[in-house]
Order: C-alpha cells, then structure tokens, then sequence
C-alpha cells in the first residue's frame, strides 16, 4: 500500500498530519525524551498464509468432487468424443489451479485476508517489525537513551509502544501498553487524528513526570535541548519483509 493509498484509509489530511506533528514537538517541549511516531500498512507479508489457505479450501472443494468422478468422467467423454482417464485427471488439475488462484485473489481482499492468517503470527511480526522500526528511525541512539517509538500497524490493527533502556528503568511496560491499546481502539473507531494526538500527549506526560526538561520556565529551544528526531509522523511504505 502506498502512502497516499494509506493516508486516504485513515482520512488523514496535510492539516492533521501537521497537527500531529505539532502535537509531538509540543509534548517534547516538556521532555527531555523523544517521540517517533511510524505507521506501516502491515508488518508483514502474508503471502504463504494466503497461499496455504487457497490451497486448502481447493483441496477440500476437489475432495467434496470425488464421489463425482463418474458423472464428471462421462460428461467429458461427450464433451471430447470419448471417454479417457486422462480426460478426469485434466480436469481435476485444472480446477486445482483456477480454485487455488481464485481463492489466493479472494484471500487478498481486505476481511476475507485475516479469517486466514493467525492471530498469534501477526501478533509476532508486529512486534519483530515495531523493533525493527525502533533501529532504523534512531530511537535507540539518543544521548540519553530516553526515545520512545509509538509504532501502529495498520492491517493489524496493533500498536506497539517501544521505549529505550533510559526510559524502561522507570516507566513499566505496562503503562505504554495501556496507551497503546487506547490508540488502537480509537484508530478502530475512526477517530484517527484524535487517537493519534491523545496518545502522544499522553506519552509525553508520562515522560515529562519521569524525564523533567530542566528549563526553569523556558523553552526547550532556548534551553538548548536539540530535537534529535523527526516529529513528523513516518509513514513506511510496503516490503517483503522476511
């Protein structure tokens, strides 16, 4: 999926991408922590779930067309001047490969796609790519270690809240994970520019009871703290990822 294609689903305007954007640096303004905010169309590619699941449903179809043989046999035999063994064995492999491709294309439609792949494996490369995301955007490199990642996984509807050694010492899991369900809820429901900004306000509480900016009433720009990551919202573009 693409980034307009991506950003048109969740009906996000340049309006609310910039509020979004300013909802971060305002929430690091009290902080000495970091905000990344990325959102990725899936985690995955779910292609061999796909597959497995089309090559299934057609074996159970073929299966269900067995005590047919006879009638489907003699049926070719007028169809093609005669009856041949070969004729039936065609025909079976035929349909194995229009119903294997049929059900892959109806695998792939948006609903019918997660009937098919487990929960248990999205669950699993949701969190692979949330830690993969962690690296690539630099929030594990902040000077003080105090970066968090709000990662939200769009076909899975999941969110994952990834906070940097820093900031694990003093923030328990649990906390992050509370958000992240709430944002996951919201974005569910359509109230996807909201969620996003709810969420990210409340990480930056949560961040500037533990990580203070020391400033003494002035700005964080004219205290001198360096914005060291984007606060634009990252949206990731689709791969094939292992």
């Amino acid at each position: 999926m693409k980034y307009n294609s991506l950003v048109k689903k969740l009906s996000l305007s340049k309006d609310d991408l910039e509020e979004i954007k300013s909802a971060v640096g305002k929430a690091e303004s009290k902080t000495s922590g970091e905000i990344v905010v990325a959102l990725a169309p899936e985690s995955s590619s779910y292609a061999f779930w796909e597959l497995l699941a089309s090559s299934l449903t057609s074996l159970l179809f073929l299966l269900c067309l067995l005590p047919l043989s006879s009638q489907i046999n003699e049926w070719l035999g007028k169809m093609f001047w005669g009856k041949s063994d070969w004729y039936l064995v065609a025909f079976f492999l035929f349909c194995a490969v229009v119903m294997i491709l049929a059900f892959y294309v109806l695998y792939n439609v948006p609903g019918f796609d997660r009937l098919v792949i487990p929960v248990g494996v999205r669950n699993v490369n949701v969190t692979r790519r949330a830690l993969r995301c962690f690296m690539e955007s630099g929030v594990y490199c902040t000077k003080n270690h105090s970066g968090i990642l709000i990662y939200i996984s769009y076909f899975e509807n999941q969110v994952r809240i990834i906070a940097d050694k820093g900031i694990s010492q003093k923030i328990s899991q649990d906390l992050w994970n509370l958000v992240a369900d709430e944002l996951s809820e919201g974005i569910a429901k359509g109230s996807v520019k909201e969620a996003f900004i709810n969420a990210i306000e409340k990480c930056g509480d949560l961040l500037a009871e533990n990580f203070p900016l020391e400033n003494n009433g002035t700005s964080s720009a004219e205290n001198g703290k360096e914005n060291e990551l984007n606060n634009s919202l990252i949206i990731l573009e689709d791969e094939k990822w292992a």
